[in-house]
């Protein structure tokens, strides 16, 4: 029954107030079927959209799986022309590559290259305060074996940083769930306990220095895995310096330590190497530090110790 119709029953029927009512109500249903189908109207349109949204997802998404492909092929040429060619140099390794694939950066092929490939850098990379990308040091592709297992990780490791605990094993690789591995290899490694009642592992054969061995004055370059191989860095610096020494931006300054503890930083600045103490020093620490700073001054090509303060 149409709108008009509704109208006209319900004039007549002003006086009957059950008719009324009936009128009434086929009003309300009336409004309430012409809203559903408005509404279903409205999804009709909201579903096309997001159909044609999905199909250009889709499209993207196939676009940017070709595009991935199309970059390993591109990568996989850059590290056999490096490998084939064995010794280049940055620069005429991006020109290659440049020229090899029209419209491609050559230097961004030739980074991922070097992050991808094994490679040995010419001694010019190795210069003091001076590491980056130099695009004039030549760089070397070099065979490697097989990977090493995560057990030969787990021992190399201790080598370095033993006695310490899974969590620094793993802050210091990177990889996680290594637990199950440090515990297939129980057997083999010695057993230890921090002043935390932390489990601690290190190689059986490893030598374990007396507590009460003296710890000399020490100059430890940027990023020194010393500050840096273990998940609990408070074994080495306090927490109030860590700011100082890792400021963000993931720089990791220089630093000189003093009875082991990071006590200052440390930096080359025209021909004087700069010592910055984080708090006063007793006079034979000073003296031992300025000693090994001395020592050190042939080898990053500076002429002078000075105190900061």
């Amino acid at each position: 029954m149409d709108r008009r119709a509704i109208e006209e029953l319900r004039a007549l029927a002003a006086e009957d107030d059950a008719l009324a009512a009936r009128a009434g109500a086929l009003l309300e249903l009336d409004a309430t079927v012409r809203e559903v189908r408005e509404r279903a109207e409205a999804l009709e349109t909201f579903f096309a959209g997001y159909d044609d949204a999905e199909r250009r997802a889709r499209a993207a998404i196939e676009s940017a799986d070709a595009e991935v492909a199309r970059r390993r092929v591109e990568v996989a040429e850059a590290e056999a022309a490096l490998a084939a060619e064995r010794d280049e140099d940055r620069k005429e390794l991006a020109r290659r590559l440049a020229e090899r694939h029209p419209g491609r950066d050559g230097r961004i092929l030739a980074g991922e290259v070097e992050m991808r490939l094994a490679v040995i850098h010419d001694p010019a990379t190795a210069g003091w305060g001076a590491w980056g990308t130099r695009s004039s040091v030549s760089v070397t592709a070099v065979e490697v074996g097989e990977p090493a297992s995560a057990q030969e990780l787990v021992r190399r490791y201790l080598a370095a940083f033993g006695p310490a605990g899974v969590k620094d094993v793993q802050a210091w690789s990177g990889l996680t769930r290594l637990g199950e591995v440090v515990d297939s290899m129980r057997a083999e490694l010695r057993h230890h306990r921090d002043p935390h009642g932390r489990d601690l592992v290190d190689l059986a054969d490893a030598p374990l220095p007396d507590p009460g061995t003296p710890a000399p004055a020490r100059l430890l370059p940027a990023f020194d895995n010393a500050l840096l191989g273990h998940a609990d860095r408070t074994r080495i610096i306090a927490d109030e310096d860590r700011k100082r020494v890792m400021p963000g931006r993931a720089l990791v300054r220089p630093t000189f330590l003093v009875d082991g503890w990071v006590h200052g930083s440390w930096e080359l600045s025209g021909g004087r190497l700069l010592l910055t103490p984080f708090r006063p020093l007793a006079d034979a620490d000073r003296g031992d530090l300025e000693a090994e700073a001395r020592r050190l001054l042939p080898f990053v090509g500076a002429e002078r110790v000075t105190f900061t303060a």
